[in-house]
């Protein structure tokens, strides 16, 4: 019998946590969703640093993520820029980030997901962006995020110290696991906002705080 080695142990324990909470997250009822769209609403427009940013890029929901789209109306009522992923029509597993505004076309790419129409004029180089608010399947209370497995998120976030940004999580308190099995390339987040609180990390060995 072939044995089984550790890296594969990781990865089928990765894969395992990614099902079970995607199918968590899809079997939350339509009223709770809403709800929870609303909080997470307030919380982050309460949130300084997005308070402070003129750039901000997120995703629209999909696969029970939790909903942005009450966030973005009311960054869009606050003058805010707001920006979308798009998949890099000439660098596999990577993303840009377009300008949405209201009546920004959306097509749909090869994953299902909804995403701006490619315009050089909408494009945001990382170096301007102040603020990524990322999707994620779930995350621990040491700041590890558990992506859906194509690394796209986590491509972006390995050099987000250096383009001065800030990587903040999206979730539903749901989406919380005890301990996540992590990998070389995770990117750890340093805040993470949920219905229920607001989660900040230092990733210096210091206890986390939640407000």
């Amino acid at each position: 019998m072939k044995s089984v080695t550790p890296l594969e142990q990781q990865t089928d324990a990765r894969q395992t946590i990614r099902q079970q909470l995607r199918q968590l997250r899809r079997a939350l009822p339509a009223a709770e969703q809403q709800s929870a769209a609303q909080q997470v609403a307030r919380r982050a427009l309460d949130f300084a640093p997005l308070r402070q940013a003129a750039t901000v890029a997120l995703f629209l929901s999909f696969d029970g993520e939790l909903d942005t789209r009450p966030l973005i109306e009311c960054l869009w009522h606050r003058g805010q820029q707001v920006f979308l992923p798009r998949l890099h029509p000439f660098s596999p597993g990577q993303l840009l980030f377009l300008r949405y505004q209201p009546d920004t076309r959306l097509v749909t790419n090869r994953f299902g997901i909804a995403e701006p129409t490619l315009d050089i004029r909408s494009l945001l180089p990382l170096s301007q962006l102040d603020l990524l608010l990322v999707p994620l399947v779930a995350f621990d209370s040491d700041g590890q995020r558990l992506g859906m497995g194509r690394g796209f998120y986590d491509r972006t976030l390995q050099n987000w110290k250096q383009y001065h940004f800030l990587p903040v999580g999206l979730a539903h308190d749901c989406q919380q696991v005890k301990q996540l099995p992590t990998a070389a390339w995770d990117i750890p987040l340093p805040a993470l906002i949920t219905p229920s609180k607001i989660w900040h990390w230092q990733h210096t060995g210091e206890d986390n705080a939640a407000r």
